[in-house]
């Protein structure tokens, strides 16, 4: 697969060529940013906007627990999702909410199953489980504010716990932002249960990923070991 073969070369030979601590950083800043401008846009998009700092900082505050909330993403999923929420949310809703799913018994019972899902062994390609995760949590929207957010955030955990993206260098979320409407459009498909919406969002996932990794802070290798220009 493409987007696998991107992830790869931008990881190729972490024996010869040590990824610091600092381009770990810039390139979870940059997936943090990326993925707190869509969370404003949808917030833009709901029928009643909301008033108030935008999505940004809480964002950042998730990422800095990003990597350890990635080694529960497959074990305890749903614990995973509702730290993340609560982490998220922290500030922006009341405590009450944070973490908590909707009193909703369709909502309950779907992820429910999604957690059954990412916690039993599969030999699906990593990007296909972390392109339903990603597409189920925003189409059954658990909580209040921040589905969008959480659901990209849980599809680069997917990335890591699979060894796609470990360590995290890439950065997907930002291949999702610079999708435009293409973004929303796939989301759409998915949500029709169709054969073909369903496929038409896993290849706008692949592709997101494959631009993630070609936006990575780390550059990929040619074949002698030498870093090359984009």
């Amino acid at each position: 697969m493409a987007a696998r073969d991107a992830v790869d070369a931008v990881l190729r030979d972490r024996g010869r060529r040590q990824v610091t601590a600092d381009q770990q950083a810039e390139a979870l800043v940059r997936a943090a940013r990326a993925n707190a401008e869509l969370g404003d846009l949808e917030d833009c998009q709901q029928e009643s906007q909301h008033d108030g700092p935008g999505w940004e900082a809480a964002t950042l505050r998730l990422y800095t627990e990003f990597v350890d909330l990635a080694t529960l993403i497959r074990t305890s999923p749903l614990q995973a999702v509702a730290r993340a929420h609560t982490v998220l949310a922290r500030g922006l809703l009341p405590e009450d909410d944070l973490g908590r799913i909707r009193s909703d018994s369709t909502v309950a019972d779907r992820m429910t199953s999604l957690g059954r899902v990412l916690a039993a062994p599969t030999s699906a390609p990593v990007i296909v489980v972390a392109a339903v995760a990603h597409a189920e949590l925003i189409t059954v929207q658990p909580f209040r504010r921040g589905n969008g957010i959480v659901a990209r955030a849980v599809e680069h955990m997917i990335m890591i716990a699979g060894d796609l993206d470990r360590p995290p260098v890439t950065v997907p979320e930002l291949g999702h932002l610079q999708s435009g409407t293409a973004y929303r459009h796939a989301l759409d498909g998915y949500r029709s249960a169709t054969a073909e919406g369903v496929r038409d969002w896993l290849l706008h996932v692949a592709v997101a990923v494959t631009r993630g990794a070609e936006l990575s802070p780390v550059r990929p290798v040619n074949r002698s070991g030498e870093q090359r220009d984009r």
